[in-house]
């Protein structure tokens, strides 16, 4: 009886300090229960600590996506800032008389990487423009692009869309002359379409637009598509238009020849000057290192923000177990001191007087842990002993 008074009179403690495993109350000493659903709650708690430490999808797809980002616009990088360094280490070379001599007195007679400026100038033939009177070039593209508009059924808009449905290229063989007239030497271009940077002149451009009858809107807009028109142009790289060349220069039989490198270099063709090739290339390079290094933090950030959730899942794993451990001694020692066998105690006996069976659920965590006289003498706000959850309502529990 009064081990039995003894107990009542801890009925009001706060749960609080019952799942902190504070065993002390001013003088008196409280005996939790001596038996496995605490520690069976302890371990709930730290499966659900398990879990919350786990990596999630998203953060695993967000580490993934950045890293892999981040390795292919590095190695852009690498090849915009590779394709710059080689640019400013190419040999300028003037188109003159002594150009032939000099590449005769080279090694293999031939500059592996070699910058040309000059001027358009035609080798046998030309190509008119079919839709620009006296207008002659050596490089012809016409392109025929379907324009028309399409449902987004997510965003519930009408997007413009284009469609290459017909492109041409013809091209005639063609040289670099010098800008004064008077000198003759020319170094022929081989392969011209195959160089990067070989922006055209625009000198055609035509839109067509769509006649549509009644019959086609209605069928347009039950299928989701509406044609705008077909849209022309017409792109040449004219007689005399100022061309720099990047690429291998050679002498062969007597002709000097402009062709893609064979050590990997990138071939230039361009209506922009040395200079300016230059500094468009620097900043494609600047644009690429930004990406890199803003989705590289991306990445890093990613990863030490789970290596600094997986540490501190780790203190509190380590933190909740000493406690545990902790409990588990004053549990032994208070056992010990009231002389009380773990087996004297009934398993279903309320946590907290530990004299009468547990009577009612907590809802809505659903816990089984009281009886319904220490639930009333819980002090507020209510909280289940369990799992320290907020007690909305009480459901009384019949034992049939």
């Amino acid at each position: 009886m009064n081990l039995h008074r003894h107990l009542l009179a801890g009925r009001k403690i706060a749960l609080q300090e019952l799942l902190m495993f504070k065993l002390n109350c001013g003088d008196q000493k409280l005996l939790l229960k001596p038996c496995h659903q605490c520690v069976r709650a302890l371990n709930a708690a730290n499966h659900r600590m398990d879990s919350s430490g786990k990596t999630s999808t998203a953060q695993i797809v967000v580490l993934a996506t950045s890293s892999a980002l981040t390795a292919l616009f590095y190695s852009i990088y690498k090849s915009r800032a590779t394709t710059v360094a080689r640019l400013k280490e190419a040999k300028k070379v003037s188109i003159d008389q002594d150009l032939k001599n000099i590449l005769s007195e080279t090694p293999g007679r031939c500059v592996p990487y070699a910058v040309v400026e000059g001027v358009v100038r035609s080798v046998k033939e030309t190509l008119s423009s079919q839709f620009v009177e006296n207008c002659k070039g050596v490089v012809e593209r016409l392109t025929l692009k379907e324009e028309k508009m399409v449902w987004n059924r997510t965003t519930h808009l009408w997007n413009n869309t284009e469609k290459v449905i017909h492109q041409r290229t013809n091209t005639v063989p063609f040289a670099l002359g010098s800008h004064d007239d008077e000198i003759a030497a020319t170094v022929r271009v081989i392969r011209p379409l195959d160089a990067a940077e070989l922006d055209l002149e625009t000198t055609y451009e035509n839109f067509h637009p769509t006649v549509q009858s009644l019959s086609n809107v209605i069928g347009h807009f039950i299928s989701g598509e509406r044609p705008k028109g077909i849209h022309e142009t017409e792109e040449m790289l004219r007689l005399g238009d100022s061309i720099t060349g990047v690429g291998e220069l050679v002498l062969d039989n007597n002709l000097i020849k402009l062709q893609p490198p064979k050590q990997g270099f990138c071939y230039f063709l361009t209506r922009l000057d040395y200079e300016s090739l230059l500094r468009k290339q620097g900043n494609s390079v600047r644009l690429w290192r930004i990406l890199t290094l803003v989705f590289g933090v991306a990445a890093c950030s990613t990863l030490l923000f789970i290596l600094w959730k997986r540490y501190v899942h780790h203190r509190r794993s380590k933190k909740e177990r000493s406690m545990l451990e902790e409990f588990k001694e004053q549990q032994k020692k208070r056992m010990r001191e009231l002389n009380l066998e773990e087996s004297s105690v009934s398993p279903t006996g309320c946590t907290v007087c530990l004299s009468r069976e547990r009577s009612c659920v907590f809802l809505e965590c659903g816990h089984v842990c009281a009886c319904a006289q220490c639930y009333d003498a819980l002090p507020e706000p209510k909280k289940c002993p369990i799992c320290r959850a907020t007690i909305d309502r009480v459901v009384p529990l019949y034992n049939s």
